[in-house]
């Protein structure tokens, strides 16, 4: 091994960055290569005619562990989403607000047909008792699907239905609240010491601040360079891995694989790799200016079934994502839709004016629409347990991605600090 070790992340992702940062604050050479021509793997935003479009429905929990840790939030300019939803049905809309926060809301809250005097009591027990929780537990002991614990803590089904389903649909895109219970315990933990927000710049400004924390610490990063094949050299050879990409090879002492689930299965060869994924589309449109959807900087929710699962006043929230003279929206389907953009775009329209019914949405123009395919890894009961491990792949080849931890930003820099400090470890031995 050189006197400075040569270390290789492949992928530009937060995992990958943030792994990059630890990996060269540790003495380390790094070099990032990305694929895209810009760092932040899912977490991206197209600027186009004054307008900024995330990709899909992205916002930062701002209280969890690694974004305090990895992240200095005040350049960011966040701009905070109002705690609590709008919900929306064939019987009008209700607001669902955070008591403890805004006590003014508790009235309209109550008189909400999702919500019954014994959830408001119920809600209240579940932050109380979460709060006192050290995340760290939270991943581990029983488990079993979202609505199964929460029926279990004695949640009305109108409740569980018509809120949590399209709120955590959001969430863990899995409407029918399948998903793991650790899930829900880990974020309605963070949601109660903390809040939701999205950047000024929108989200790609994340990705790009911890590049900037990379070159500060004294890594490279090399945009437009993909990684085809990483290959640990034999016991007592001089190469301990040979990184190939479209650009040439490149020998290292050690490598982080830090790219997308399926990707990182073929270059690792590392089964337990979780493969399923959930998707979404989400489609953005303009309105007028005047054009208010009444539910201040909070989501607007599908409460029933058929239509998008949620709609987000990007513009109420975030002026800074729309021109002035528009309004800015988006509306999220769960899945890999069928329906053409176009038909998406009339079937929101048909929603908003269910949901508004003295109101027309004829001047509701479709601006863009992010399909993805591959938004999250399914996360079942059971699954944390049988994810991999940082030092899983053969030789001196680490894994960084939320799909060693759970499906979030908080996983994915999670484990681009665990990986860094298992290569450290290894490499100076």
């Amino acid at each position: 091994m050189r006197s400075t070790p040569q270390v290789v992340v492949a992928g530009g992702g937060l995992a990958g960055l943030v792994a990059a940062r630890h990996l060269a604050a540790g003495g380390t050479d790094v070099t990032v290569f990305e694929r895209e021509q810009t760092v932040g793997g899912r977490v991206r935003t197209l600027e186009r005619d004054g307008y900024r479009f995330d990709r899909g429905f992205q916002v930062l929990f701002t209280a969890y562990p690694a974004v305090k840790r990895e992240l200095d939030l005040e350049p960011l300019e966040l701009r905070r989403f109002a705690p609590g939803a709008t919900i929306a049905g064939p019987n009008g809309r209700s607001t669902l607000a955070d008591p403890l926060r805004e006590p003014g809301t508790i009235p309209s809250t109550l008189s909400s047909p999702s919500v019954s005097l014994g959830d408001a009591l119920r809600v209240a027990r579940l932050w109380w008792d979460l709060r006192r929780t050290d995340p760290a537990e939270i991943f581990t002991g029983d488990d079993e699907r979202i609505d199964d614990f929460l029926r279990e803590r004695g949640f009305s089904e109108g409740f569980i239905r018509g809120f949590i389903a399209p709120f955590y649909g959001g969430i863990t895109l899995d409407r029918s609240l399948s998903t793991s219970r650790h899930v829900f315990e880990y974020t309605f933990r963070t949601l109660a010491a903390g809040g939701i927000a999205v950047p000024a710049a929108g989200m790609e400004a994340i990705p790009s601040q911890l590049a900037d924390r990379v070159r500060e610490a004294g890594g490279t990063i090399e945009p437009g360079i993909e990684v085809t094949s990483v290959t640990p050299g034999d016991d007592g050879t001089d190469t301990p891995v040979t990184v190939d990409t479209d650009d040439g090879s490149v020998d290292a002492d050690a490598v982080v694989v830090a790219t997308d689930p399926p990707t990182a299965r073929d270059l690792t060869g590392v089964s337990t790799i979780p493969a399923d994924a959930r998707g979404c589309v989400t489609q953005y449109y303009a309105l007028p200016a005047d054009a208010d959807l009444e539910t201040g900087r909070r989501l607007l929710l599908n409460g029933s079934e058929g239509g998008p699962n949620h709609v987000v006043p990007h513009s109420v929230v975030a002026p800074e994502y729309a021109p002035a003279g528009t309004a800015l929206i988006s509306a999220t389907y769960l899945g890999e839709r069928e329906e053409s953009d176009a038909e998406l775009a009339d079937r929101t329209r048909r929603s908003l004016e269910s949901w508004y019914p003295d109101r027309r949405f004829d001047d509701l123009e479709a601006l863009h629409t992010e399909r993805v395919p591959f938004a999250q890894f399914e996360q079942p009961p059971g699954i944390h347990d049988r994810l991999p491990d940082a030092r899983d792949p053969a030789g001196p080849v680490y894994l960084a991605g939320d799909y060693t931890q759970w499906s979030s930003i908080q996983g994915a820099m999670e484990s681009g600090q665990e990986a860094a400090k298992a290569a450290i470890e290894d490499l100076s031995r």
